[in-house]
């Protein structure tokens, strides 16, 4: 299986630290581990920007940079070695570990941070950490400052300004490198395979939450060891509810079934929709609908290539489904009119895409000095047009109401133009009526 290496973890925090000011130090605590009920955890997912930087999986640790010092730019503070925790709760790495495993330069104790972390930052010009984020951290932060100013007629300098990372962070982690790209295709590729497995498991009576478990036990049985986010199965009118997560109705024969649903895989996540008939086989309206959105999809990912901007295949998609909806009689008037009016987003009310890596909703600004991002190599993201004609919609013909379509892909922009990372999970709505009738549908 990928990983990304200690070189590349080593190339971010370096990356980072020329971005820093000189003499700053910078702060980022790991994830917390979380209750989920009485005595019991949710499963821990460290925190996206810590993992970025170390590579260190562990709650309750503390990356600091320190670009220039001698005695090393890269600290860690983690979990002491405990035997007896260790045997109820799993291995810790220790100080030791840290930088033997890790690659840290120097690592102490977390029971340590109060004594040792005021002195690193003592002297500082500009401490960069994520404000507001963590109230608690944000306090604990504030304790270390105050500590230093109480040392003022000492002769201690305390930092001058605080600033927030994650500009800084969050638009290096917006370019993906080739170990991430690699990993995120994996992940893409396996959640295809579940889709597909969902289209072939699919039959009338089945209930939603059968068909997360087709595609989970894909994901897992294939190394993903978690969803990256929780799985959306909407049957039916079901499909028109954007984040429908309850996923515990029966599929009935003649309704459409919408599922949203990708795998994480070493932090990357994938994100793939597919709508299909729950009986193999599309009504006349309900293929009308898909064909629409598929053809603006398709536009869609055509205008993903360096020098567009991000808001360049959402325009394209707006375009080709508000003249659909007009076809076919759902919307009338105008074209031109009905986008100056926004008439589209009674039924197509999200935009087509947003970036994807480590978190499937991924960091990175869509606006740069008020103007839209211009995509580059190495950015990824999604393309999922949609239509949803809710069932309570009286203002269409009956025939239309309770349609719910999405189409959904990973596209990373190439120097080319781009690449569909989901690409293995078909979506012509023949190739799917063959697949699901056991026809010979070429997969792959």
């Amino acid at each position: 299986m990928k990983t990304i290496s200690h070189s590349e973890f080593a190339t971010r925090r370096t990356k980072l630290m020329e971005q820093m000011e000189n003499g700053s130090i910078a702060i980022i605590p790991a994830a917390k581990e979380q209750i989920r009920n009485n005595d019991v955890h949710h499963l821990f997912r460290q925190n996206s920007d810590f993992q970025y930087l170390t590579g260190f999986e562990e709650p309750e640790a503390v990356c600091v940079l320190m670009p220039g010092r001698e005695q090393g730019e890269y600290v860690l503070f983690v979990r002491d070695k405990n035997k007896e925790r260790e045997i109820w709760d799993g291995y810790r790495a220790g100080p030791d570990g840290a930088v033997q495993d890790h690659k840290a330069d120097d690592a102490f104790p977390i029971d340590d941070i109060d004594d040792i972390l005021p002195g690193l930052m003592e002297g500082k010009t500009r401490v960069y950490a994520h404000m507001g984020v963590d109230s608690a951290f944000d306090h604990q932060l504030m304790a270390w400052l105050n500590q230093i100013r109480g040392k003022v007629r000492q002769g201690a300098v305390p930092p001058e300004d605080f600033s927030d990372i994650a500009h800084l962070l969050h638009d290096q982690r917006l370019f993906k490198s080739k170990q991430e790209i690699a990993i995120m295709a994996d992940a893409a590729s396996i959640s295809a395979r579940a889709h597909t497995r969902a289209m072939t498991s699919c039959k009338p009576g089945m209930m939603e939450y059968q068909l997360q478990a087709e595609i989970e036990h894909e994901c897992m049985m294939a190394g993903s060891l978690r969803p990256a986010y929780t799985a959306i199965v909407g049957g039916g009118k079901n499909a028109c509810i954007l984040h429908y997560i309850e996923n515990n109705q029966k599929l009935n024969d003649g309704d459409l079934v919408l599922i949203d649903a990708g795998c994480e895989l070493q932090y990357y996540a994938s994100d793939i929709t597919r709508t299909f008939p729950v009986n193999g086989t599309f009504s006349t309206e309900q293929r009308a609908i898909y064909d629409l959105v598929l053809k603006s999809q398709l536009a869609s990912i055509d205008a993903v290539k360096p020098g567009n901007s991000w808001i360049d295949p959402h325009n394209v998609v707006v375009e080709i489904l508000t003249e659909g909806l007009v076809e076919l009689g759902i919307l009338s008037g105008d074209v031109e009119q009905l986008i100056k009016d926004e008439a589209y987003k009674e039924f197509f009310m999200h935009k087509t895409g947003h970036w994807i890596g480590m978190d499937v909703h991924d960091v990175g600004d869509y606006r740069v000095g008020g103007e839209w991002r211009v995509l580059e190599p190495g950015m990824v993201l999604t393309i999922e047009p949609g239509i949803y004609i809710s069932p309570d919609n009286t203002d269409v013909d009956e025939k239309w109401r309770g349609i719910g379509v999405r189409i959904e892909d990973d596209i990373v922009v190439t120097k080319d133009g781009c690449d569909v990372l989901s690409k293995d999970v078909i979506k012509d709505p023949a190739d799917i009526e063959a697949l699901m009738k056991g026809g010979q549908a070429s997969l792959f």
